[in-house]
């Protein structure tokens, strides 16, 4: 059986107390929703980690995992990534809504159809997501960002593999630097 494409859920940022809970730095919409989709894993997919929210942190849930039990041990999973298997999550309601592992792939075009490339990753920097993207014929160090707004991004079509994008004919153009 293949295996279910894994979603990253969130990464233990630190220990907290001296009883083993650890911080994490969750991208669910709800950080508190950690623990909600059973045990998570490892990258590896070789350990697993049982959770429960035990209070929150400076925004972030601080969690109990099942087998750590001092900070000790919970300083050293500092850095572990949390991943789940996609198909359990909800899927989502609307059409408009989407995981940003969805868009991970799929090609981009221009509104006139020409393909522009694929999304190679989603990022947030804290002023609105951005899509980047590899240009066809290009390798990932010629990647663009682009704002992943509405304006910008007019269509996402997860179930039809296609993303469009809407950019101003100076777009690419690097402004000269003043003399």
């Amino acid at each position: 059986m293949p295996e279910a494409k894994l979603l990253l859920l969130g990464v233990i940022v630190g220990a907290k107390g001296i009883k083993g809970e650890v911080k994490i730095k969750s991208f669910t919409e709800y950080p508190e929703d950690i623990a909600a989709y059973g045990p998570l894993r490892d990258a590896s997919g070789k350990t697993t980690f049982e959770l429960k929210v035990v209070g929150v942190s400076k925004g972030l849930p601080v969690v109990r995992i099942k087998g750590i039990s001092d900070r000790n041990a919970a300083e050293a999973l500092k850095g572990v990534e949390l991943y789940v298997s996609r198909d359990r999550l909800p899927e989502t309601e609307e059409a408009e809504e989407y995981y940003h592992a969805d868009l991970i792939g799929l090609p981009v075009f221009f509104q006139d159809g020409e393909k522009f490339g694929t999304i190679l990753r989603l990022h947030d920097f804290g002023a609105g997501d951005m899509l980047e993207i590899v240009p066809d014929g290009k390798g990932a160090k010629a990647a663009v960002l682009v704002p992943f707004t509405v304006e910008m991004v007019p269509e996402v079509d997860v179930a039809g593999g296609r993303v469009v994008v809407d950019l101003a004919e100076d777009f690419f153009e690097v402004p000269e630097e003043p003399a």
